[in-house]
């Protein structure tokens, strides 16, 4: 069997094409860390949350050194704490549940963004490395006021972080 040159150039090119995107997926589901949300985190009754021990008043804990976790509340349409301030050079990890529907926790320019489920404990963990502000948003549509559903992270000087209740 006589197959023609541009017959060979093209199988060619189109197994070329199939390994890159085999490649590229890899690369896109594996290499760069992101994970879907797992049920490795126990779960909480959504009516009850605030008598839970993390998340009755949720807000910023220190863990190690440069550590700390952040318990989130997410309720239409706000984030409990609103504000958070962490210092640079830290990883903070942030446990995330919701009382009423789905919301998601999306910190802008980081990769910080995971769904928040009701009665579920979603975590994530972000480096923050340089001081400044950051944009957290809901992406996922929980009713009429969805739009103002936003809160911040600052992330300030080491010098210039205290946790409440340490001054």
């Amino acid at each position: 069997m006589n197959i023609h040159t541009y017959e060979k150039f093209w199988l060619g090119a189109s197994m070329v094409l199939i390994v890159g995107f085999i490649l590229t997926i890899t690369y896109g589901s594996v290499g760069l860390g992101i994970a879907m949300v797992d049920d490795s985190e126990p779960t909480i009754n959504p009516e009850n949350v605030g008598d839970h021990p993390d998340f009755g008043d949720p807000g910023v804990e220190q863990v190690g050194e440069n550590e700390y976790v952040v318990h989130v509340v997410a309720v239409q349409f706000a984030y409990f704490p609103g504000e958070i301030e962490v210092p640079a050079d830290s990883t903070v990890t942030f446990k995330l549940t919701s009382e009423d529907v789905i919301h998601s926790f999306s910190v802008v320019g980081t990769n910080a963004n995971t769904m928040i489920i009701p009665g579920e404990i979603a975590s994530v963990t972000v480096e923050a490395d340089e001081p400044g502000e950051y944009g957290i948003v809901c992406s996922e549509y929980c009713g009429s006021g969805h739009h103002d559903m936003e809160g911040k992270l600052t992330v300030v000087p080491q010098d210039e972080f205290e946790l409440e209740g340490d001054e």
